[in-house]
């Protein structure tokens, strides 16, 4: 495809990364109940791994020993993000999961602060800021205590900034696409690990069509397609359009899980939710757009 086609479809590719990740919070609940965490896990990362190396085909001849260090190690904090998610998601409702998640966008630039010594801006500390409270909107029930699952989600998403920082770190150079592979295949090791040491294997489960089904879709759509839409969308879009589509993935996951798994949202939750939301707009965009709107008026 030319350059033009290109820049028309990554918006719509970028939306689609969004919405699927969204909708994967209340399918992947549904697995929970029939699958434990680390096999769940391990399954869709091996097959995002296998999806993902297929993909590159001839990218592999130009593998270099030091990718699979950094692989692992990327892998790492992906793997103890999406478990640590996972666990949390158990606890909690998909909606909520899917909001607390949000917030890694929030910590990233002050992860990134103690890596590379850059200081957050002003912007980054009102994102802290309007994050936090929208973080006890949404969390403190009305005796003002907190979930465990909603406490893990949010270590999960230190872990995820962690997991970001990481890529910024280790990927220059490198060939994204080859990382990406190798960071699904140790991270889908990891779980394999982790189940073989702390469950059982759901042989039973995974034989049930109904249980096959979201799997597949966890493991296609929400971990290799949606993946490989936001890498080729934010080539082709501007970086500022780029995060607000993908911070939409925590809208579109209430929505999903209040219109397809039963979620109820309170007026206070609905209240976090928007805080939240204008925190990840502010980390990631700092408002530009408000600025470019007033200078084209003026």
């Amino acid at each position: 495809m030319n350059e033009k086609m290109m820049r028309k479809l990554a918006k719509p590719m970028l939306f689609a990364a969004a919405f699927i990740w969204g909708s994967s919070f209340f399918i992947m609940k549904d697995a929970l109940d029939a699958l434990p965490v680390q096999y769940l896990l391990a399954i869709r990362f091996t097959v995002g791994a296998a999806l993902l190396g297929i993909f590159c085909g001839k990218r592999w001849r130009v593998v270099t020993p030091d990718c699979f260090w950094r692989g692992a190690l990327i892998g790492g904090m992906l793997y103890a993000a999406y478990s640590i998610q996972t666990c949390g998601l158990a606890l909690t409702t998909p909606s909520k999961n899917a909001f607390l998640t949000a917030v890694y966008c929030v910590l990233v630039p002050f992860l990134y602060w103690a890596a590379a010594r850059i200081r957050p801006d002003r912007y980054n500390v009102l994102a802290a800021v309007l994050c936090v409270t929208g973080v006890g909107l949404v969390s403190l029930t009305g005796d003002l205590t907190v979930n465990p699952g909603d406490i893990l989600t949010l270590v999960s998403a230190v872990f995820y900034a962690a997991h970001i920082v990481s890529v910024a770190k280790v990927s220059p150079g490198k060939d994204i696409y080859l990382l990406t592979a190798l960071q699904f295949a140790f991270a889908g090791l990891y779980a394999w690990i982790g189940g073989a040491l702390t469950e059982n294997f759901p042989a039973r489960a995974l034989a049930r069509p109904e249980v096959l089904l979201p799997l597949a879709y966890l493991a296609v759509m929400a971990t290799t397609v949606a993946l490989l839409f936001q890498n080729v969308g934010q080539v082709w879009s501007d970086p500022a359009s780029a995060s607000v589509i993908l911070s939409l993935e925590s809208v579109f996951g209430v929505l999903c899980s209040v219109l397809f798994a039963g979620d109820r949202v309170s007026v206070q939750m609905l209240a976090g939710f928007a805080l939240i939301f204008v925190a990840v707009v502010c980390s990631e965009t700092k408002f530009s757009f408000l600025h470019k709107r007033n200078f084209m008026e003026s």
